[in-house]
């Protein structure tokens, strides 16, 4: 039989290739230092540019704090929020965490991952039990209306794709994108709003903790939706928070980001994402900042 052309299957047979490596789990296995002190290491994989992906050193965060509460514990990061402070190279990064509280139901724990004795990220943490009954009440969604898994138009974002040397993270799980929301890649502008798909790799999927940490990591996943308003460049997040509904189902997740305002410096950016069961798994907001309004910070940064 002749091998597949269809460029979506070839990008899932690539990672089913790549699936022994665990990458996502790699990234968030949090060496213990003593001390509520760990080590992690972030491959260039897993950035944005040449920037650590914000998603990713969230996860991180997450994984550390649970390792602090102990990890034979039944509570997941059910509320994460960051304050990303400065950028770190891919590479070694330290992480501190304080015990703020801790119970049978709540814990919560604070985060700092810093790297060359440089803060990078302040996260709190709180872990807690996560839904795993059908919800008392449910709101009609958009990213409900997506497809379960991605349909033949869909984008992969192959290495070969245009979109993978900005979005190095597509090398470490499976990513296609909604083709009605990347009109920004011809030239077109459209709505603030971006669709895709996105699993990890087999072998972290088949890990519960990994699974869910990448649920967290893709409450940051979408490119940025200005650029479907013609906005390009660096767009820092300064501020992120993210709930964890419940833990993903195995199978595609499906992903809608949005933004309500887009101001002179300052945007949001609203992540939704769906498990294969159609449940709300993620739900994050970020604040980030435009590119001319980043400049200029970083400008007085280093005059000052």
């Amino acid at each position: 039989m002749p091998a597949s052309t269809d460029p979506l299957t070839q990008n899932r047979n690539a990672a089913e290739t790549m699936s022994s490596s665990r990458p996502f789990t790699d990234l968030t296995t949090a060496h213990d230092l003593g001390d509520g002190a760990y080590s992690a290491t972030i491959d260039p994989i897993w950035t944005i540019g040449p920037k650590v992906h914000g998603g990713c050193m969230m996860a991180v965060c997450a994984a550390a704090a649970h390792r602090t509460i102990g990890d034979a514990v039944d509570l997941a990061p059910v509320a994460l929020s960051a304050n990303y402070i400065s950028a770190p190279n891919p590479g070694e990064v330290q992480l501190t965490t304080k015990v703020r509280r801790r119970g049978r139901q709540v814990c919560l724990v604070d985060v700092e991952l810093s790297q060359d004795s440089r803060t990078a990220v302040t996260c709190s943490v709180t872990l807690g039990s996560v839904d795993t009954k059908p919800p008392r009440h449910s709101a009609p969604l958009p990213v409900s209306q997506m497809p379960v898994q991605p349909p033949a138009d869909a984008i992969p974002v192959s290495a070969e794709h245009p979109l993978a040397q900005i979005l190095h993270v597509s090398q470490g799980c499976e990513l296609a994108m909604d083709s009605a929301t990347t009109g920004f890649l011809v030239g077109q502008r459209g709505a603030p709003i971006s669709r895709m798909w996105v699993r990890p790799f087999v072998s972290d999927e088949a890990d519960p903790a990994a699974a869910t940490l990448f649920a967290i990591m893709a409450g940051d996943i979408a490119p940025r939706v200005t650029v479907n308003c013609g906005i390009f460049g660096w767009t820092p997040t300064v501020q992120l928070t993210t709930y964890l509904r419940r833990r993903p189902a195995p199978g595609w997740m499906r992903v809608m980001a949005s933004s309500t305002v887009i101001g002179d410096s300052w945007f949001e950016q609203d992540h939704v994402i769906l498990d294969a069961t159609g449940q709300v798994v993620v739900q994050s907001r970020q604040l980030a900042m435009l590119p001319e309004a980043a400049g200029a910070s970083r400008r007085t940064a280093v005059d000052g």
